[in-house]
């Protein structure tokens, strides 16, 4: 799944005025989408930004702070691990 596709799936997820997802890294975004599938099963979930900023994931989400700091971490140790073993 590409940026663009999980950003048009997501849509009524992201908060007015911001752009929602900027990762371009396809594998790192299905991880991404099978999280979101469970995420927005609650009706209210918002996110308006997941990227990379000063060498680290962000996520801007209305989630509990914990569930942010794990798809942050999850989204750090995919990049090594992609960068190792490609």
């Amino acid at each position: 799944m590409t940026m663009e596709e999980f950003n048009e799936k997501y849509a009524n997820h992201i908060e007015d005025g911001h752009y929602g997802l900027a990762l371009h890294n396809e594998k790192i975004v299905d991880m991404l989408d099978g999280i979101f599938q469970v995420l927005t099963l609650d009706p209210d979930f918002t996110f308006s930004q997941i990227k990379v900023k000063f060498g680290h994931s962000r996520i801007y989400s209305n989630a509990d702070d914990e569930i942010n700091r794990s798809i942050e971490r999850l989204i750090d140790r995919a990049y090594v691990a992609i960068e190792t073993y490609s």
